[in-house]
């Protein structure tokens, strides 16, 4: 109904113009002013406006300095410039001015970055290309929505002056996509790591097994892709990658600065492979195939010396085509194996995963056994989980022990919002967006080390989600917020204005085709409408 009425106005003040009548009397538009530095998601560690704003116009030119990476994260700003803008805004290692991306040596640290606007342009700096791309997208916040649209735009595209300081408070920064429960393709995939990026998350987690669906080809164990990857939760005809595929995945996270972290779940969460080889099982009997999403029933024969062939070859290919630090064992909800050969297991499995380079993350339940030296737990659990199992964590964090942390009452995605959202679940309970947002990590598990705090991860299992629009509708406004946690200072974060940062982002996902939530506790405007 308004886009009616915006047009029935501008036909009737042509026709006015047609007939000799002057319209100059009426209103000016405002004048366009660039969005406020200190409005970007995650906030940044300082923010000092100055000066004036620079403008990107036709004569506009992306400067580099001689390095392969500086000039493909040029390319990358160029790439989603040129669609909204319509100018040519050429790469150059020539002249001055414009938007320049250059490495230094400075206070930066791996991540962190230097960004200083004024008339004469704009210079991103850092230490390491993962700072320059953090700092490219908070360039991107600080140009109108618009910028993200894939035909041109009236602009003005300004940038508004002064000096961004930026360095994130942990380096890990994560988020998890189950595609074992259901599966997403390589273009879904992207997509996700494409959204991740703009928040500057930095791992991408990804679970490839699970009991019903096995994801990643493994050429020892055939099978387990070919027939443990053939359906999904509800029967679907689920799917699986080619070695090919992930590497492809891998590639597309690394260029967005993001590290691929594969899981392979066990000893349980197996029956797509107990399902796919006879020999894994306690009795040599294959399960039928399963398209529940009911857990813990499933177990890897502990005392069989073939589990253990089957897990050294799958880390080693695995390991293989991961050129990132870690590899997750899960080690979640293993209710069908006593906690005496699940201790056995863990002992045995850990060694294989640090013969083949990686180091190991399981969920918090490793704890319950014995985290191999420098061995991370992601710490899962409630708000209200016993005070036994936290301090288990605690103890192992206090020996040493990293901790990333996911509770699932704050952080997992596919928690409903409230008992009306349409997808996902609620075991954890109902998680708005206040809730996922208004916690600290470093005070989390009281007796937990500060250095013991790896940083935060944002699960999202698929359960009940089965294309992009639905991982999307979970993930924001959510997912923000939880970047937000990992990068920002714990002294940023304060609910009241962050909720209005928050709502100016909106804007930005319609120019994206993001699917979000319209959360009543965020004043979110005419976004989304």
């Amino acid at each position: 109904m308004r886009q009616h009425h915006r047009t029935l106005r501008l036909l009737g003040s042509l026709l006015l113009v047609a007939m000799g009548v002057s319209v100059t009397g009426a209103a000016p538009a405002p004048a366009a002013s660039p969005t406020p530095l200190d409005r970007v998601v995650p906030a940044p560690a300082s923010a000092a406006p100055s000066g004036s704003a620079y403008r990107i116009t036709r004569g506009t030119h992306i400067r580099v300095d001689g390095s392969l990476e500086t000039r493909r994260i040029g390319e990358y700003l160029a790439k989603i410039l040129r669609p909204s803008t319509g100018y040519r805004l050429p790469v150059t290692d020539r002249g001055a001015g414009g938007i320049q991306l250059r490495l230094a040596e400075g206070p930066f640290g791996a991540e962190g970055y230097r960004l200083d606007s004024g008339r004469k342009g704009v210079t991103i700096t850092a230490a390491r290309p993962a700072g320059l791309f953090h700092g490219v997208q908070t360039l991107r916040q600080l140009l109108p929505a618009a910028v993200e649209k894939d035909s041109v735009q009236p602009g003005p595209w300004l940038v508004a002056g002064g000096t961004i300081k930026d360095t994130p408070r942990y380096g890990w920064r994560g988020a998890m996509l189950d595609v074992s429960r259901h599966f997403f393709t390589v273009d879904q995939v992207k997509r996700y790591i494409d959204q991740l990026a703009l928040y500057k998350i930095n791992k991408l987690h990804l679970h490839l097994s699970d009991d019903q669906g096995w994801r990643i080809a493994i050429d020892s164990w055939p099978r387990l892709a070919a027939y443990g990857g053939s359906t999904e939760v509800g029967g679907g005809p689920g799917g699986f990658y080619t070695k090919a595929d992930y590497k492809e995945i891998v590639r597309y996270a690394s260029s967005r600065y993001l590290e691929v972290v594969p899981e392979i779940d066990m000893p349980g969460h197996t029956n797509a492979a107990l399902a796919s080889y006879a020999e894994l099982n306690c009795d040599g009997v294959a399960p039928p195939l399963y398209t529940g999403t009911e857990v813990g029933f499933s177990s890897l024969c502990v005392g069989k010396e073939i589990t253990y062939d089957f897990v050294d070859d799958v880390v080693r290919e695995l390991a293989a085509l991961t050129p990132g630090k870690y590899l997750h064992i899960g080690g979640d909800e293993a209710h069908s194996t006593s906690h005496e050969d699940y201790v056995a297991f863990m002992d045995r499995v850990q060694p294989v995963v640090a013969k083949y380079g990686k180091t190991v993350v399981g969920w918090h339940q490793l704890t319950g056994a014995t985290p191999a030296k420098g061995a991370l737990a992601q710490y899962w659990g409630l708000d209200s989980t016993s005070a036994e199992e936290k301090a288990r964590v605690v103890k192992a964090a206090q020996g040493g022990t990293g901790l990333i942390l996911s509770p699932a009452d704050r952080v997992y995605l596919d928690m409903k919002y409230t008992k009306d959202t349409p997808l996902g679940l609620s075991w954890a309970g109902y998680v708005e967006v206040k809730r996922s947002y208004d916690w600290d990590p470093g005070a989390y598990l009281p007796g937990v080390p500060g250095g013991a705090v790896r940083g935060v991860e944002a699960p999202m299992w698929s359960e009940t989600l089965e294309n992009s629009g639905h991982i999307e509708f979970m993930a924001f406004p959510r997912l923000p917020g939880v970047a937000e946690l990992g990068w920002s200072a714990a002294s940023s974060r304060d609910w009241e204005r962050y909720k209005v940062r928050l709502a100016a982002q909106a804007e930005r996902w319609d120019a994206l085709g993001i699917e979000w939530y319209r959360s009543p506790q965020v004043p979110w405007g005419s976004a989304g409408r």
